[in-house]
């Protein structure tokens, strides 16, 4: 029987750690930004990146990872500082609640937490553990995880910098009731300087094979352009009731960013604050046709530049 690497790994943690280090060591000693962004640019998306003068939005967004820096957006990618940002910005009560904040593993006390909760680190993308039932919850595996977690600089993947220097925590969530026990929907609201432009919404996110996702337009109207998924036609999502005021809070939220993905849940007629997100799927998704990359990169008008 053969095994992929990421099976092998997962058998053995000495073996993860060892490898996540080596990995890590590797790309921070021997491989700058630029050199890593534009191998794994061309690998992912079979071309060259153009990083001089970009007009594309995925260059664009390389571009914004080698050249810009902004210390509010350090605080916005961060899982547990991003909520100061949200309560200055919009207010409070779009903030999920918070049950306790960890900076190990080993403050956490599961037979201290309710029955449902969900546990994020702060310093990544995907970092997350979904608990619905405790008596169910296998603790074991999820320690394995998060310690997991505390190893990796998010950063060294595909240097989007903003996570660089982010204190590794965890944070422990609300677990979000799902309405009517249907999958719930996260609201991303694509916003260029400052503007929201369009909605993508993800089904079947935990299957990458069958992952779906689709476009609207701010009056709600399906589109016809893909990013990295096809669209999902058998699923008919309703217009949110409060979808001027989301898109208006996204407007809030992003304001000060040159590009910004806003998350929302909404729930029972509220809505709720996911994340902020400044290169969504790294820059490298895959935009379907390739002049709504166009349209999309002409939207996108870079910091101190006139590009």
């Amino acid at each position: 029987m053969q095994f992929s690497l990421r099976q092998l790994l997962k058998k053995n943690d000495m073996i993860v750690k060892h490898y996540d280090k080596t990995r890590d060591l590797y790309y921070k000693k021997f491989i700058s930004d630029e050199k890593l962004i534009k191998r794994k640019f061309k690998k992912k998306l079979k071309r060259k990146l153009e990083v001089e003068k970009p007009i594309l939005f995925n260059d664009k967004l390389q571009w914004l990872k080698i050249h810009w820096r902004d210390s509010q957006a350090t605080q916005c990618a961060d899982k547990y500082e991003v909520r100061k940002y949200v309560e200055e910005k919009i207010g409070g009560k779009y903030l999920n609640k918070i049950i306790d904040v960890y900076n190990s593993v080993d403050e956490i006390d599961v037979e201290k937490l309710p029955n449902s909760f969900v546990l994020k680190g702060t310093h990544g993308s995907g970092f997350n553990i979904i608990c619905q039932n405790k008596e169910s919850f296998n603790w074991d595996i999820a320690v394995k995880e998060m310690k997991r977690w505390f190893n990796t600089n998010y950063y060294l993947r595909n240097r989007e910098w903003v996570y660089k220097d982010i204190r590794p925590r965890i944070i422990c969530e609300e677990f979000i009731e799902h309405e009517e026990n249907n999958e719930l929907i996260d609201y991303r609201f694509f916003c260029f300087n400052g503007e929201p432009r369009f909605i993508s919404v993800d089904f079947d996110i935990n299957n990458k094979q069958n992952t779906k996702r689709n476009l609207y337009d701010l009056e709600w109207n399906l589109m016809d352009q893909e990013i990295s998924y096809p669209k999902e036609l058998s699923k008919k999502i309703e217009k949110p009731k409060k979808l001027s005021e989301m898109i208006e809070l996204s407007r809030k939220l992003a304001a000060h960013f040159p590009h910004a993905r806003i998350d929302f849940y909404y729930v029972r007629n509220k809505i709720l604050f996911g994340e902020i997100t400044f290169f969504h799927q790294s820059g490298m998704g895959i935009v379907r046709p390739l002049e709504f990359e166009k349209v999309m990169g002409d939207w996108l008008k870079l910091p101190h530049s006139e590009l």
